[in-house]
């Protein structure tokens, strides 16, 4: 008898639970959520965030604040994060290289899903360009390698932080040209890379194309290619890196994650409702202007595509370890 009372009030347990996690989701968001992000005001991963976030609160009839904390490789926004009560109105952004970066560049990074955080989906994919300040007179991309052939180690370059996209774009890109670079990177985000390449300070910036459209079309910044395999549909004068070197390619990518602990019903919701913002022609149209490519994907695939992005840029991450 007690046996039976004991499989009864489990049942019944776990048909509450799973009842009033299905009401939890059903009437989410309840108040405004916050987003938290890894990345600097004005670049790139926080213009493509808000594009996303814009149609999210359109669609939830409620406030998106997104929440900058750049620092320490997104360590601090991840901790952030982390720490924040799993009730899925609080969420992290981050960035590609929140999840593929070095070992030991900042406590806590690389983070792993979904052993830290739970999987919501990814956001898109943004190809890396390879730019230049137009004061150079460089203007294709093989014009540059020549120029850092014979000028070994002088020619600098930009990026958005030590161990980010950028970065690695940068390190892939002397591997494969036997040309020496020299990496400066800055924490605050593209717009004082920018100040200093036209001010001559460095001579390249690496990063992706949401950050330098203006500059490109202002003629400020001279774009030599994106860092693809084939031609952009939206910058058709833009060569491929791979029409230079075959093969090349380097993308930066956004996934939205929750802390561990919110509810599977609202994680699935949320992924529910990217995808369909993420599928309209307005939000595909909006990215793609500024060089980024919607990549909606279920919690799964999402874990998928992170863990095969780890083992693709695993063996060029421990040659730069090797070297320090």
């Amino acid at each position: 008898m007690m046996r039976f009372l004991t499989k009864f009030l489990l049942c019944v347990t776990g048909t509450l639970v799973g009842t009033i996690t299905s009401a939890s989701a059903q009437s989410y968001p309840g108040g405004p959520v916050k987003v938290i992000s890894d990345s600097a005001p004005g670049s790139a991963p926080d213009a493509i965030l808000r594009i996303v976030a814009d149609r999210l609160s359109q669609r939830w009839n409620q406030q998106i604040v997104v929440m900058n904390q750049p620092g320490a490789s997104g360590s601090l926004a991840a901790r952030a994060a982390a720490s924040a009560t799993p009730d899925g109105h609080t969420l992290f952004m981050a960035v590609s290289s929140t999840f593929v970066t070095m070992k030991g560049a900042a406590p806590n990074i690389p983070i792993n899903v979904p052993q830290e955080f739970l999987p919501i989906s990814l956001i898109g994919e943004q190809p890396m360009f390879i730019t230049v300040a137009a004061e150079m007179g460089i203007k294709t991309l093989p014009q540059l390698i020549d120029a850092a052939k014979q000028k070994p180690g002088e020619i600098s370059y930009a990026v958005s932080g030590r161990g980010r996209q950028s970065h690695l774009t940068g390190e892939m890109l002397q591997r494969r040209t036997g040309i020496k670079l020299l990496m400066v990177p800055y924490s605050g985000g593209p717009a004082q890379a920018m100040s200093d390449l036209f001010s001559g300070r460095v001579q390249m910036l690496i990063e992706g194309g949401t950050a330098l459209i203006g500059a490109m079309q202002s003629g400020k910044l001279q774009a030599l290619a994106a860092a693809s395999e084939m031609r952009l549909p939206e910058f058709p004068d833009l060569p491929a890196a791979a029409e230079t070197i075959p093969g090349f390619r380097s993308a930066g990518w956004l996934a939205l994650v929750a802390p561990r602990g919110t509810p599977d019903a609202i994680i699935q919701k949320v992924s529910d409702d990217l995808k369909t913002i993420l599928n309209g022609p307005e939000t595909r149209g909006k990215l793609a202007a500024v060089g980024s490519y919607a990549r909606p994907m279920s919690p799964q695939d999402t874990v998928a595509y992170i863990q095969a992005e780890q083992r693709t840029w695993g063996p060029l991450l421990e040659e730069i370890s090797r070297a320090q």
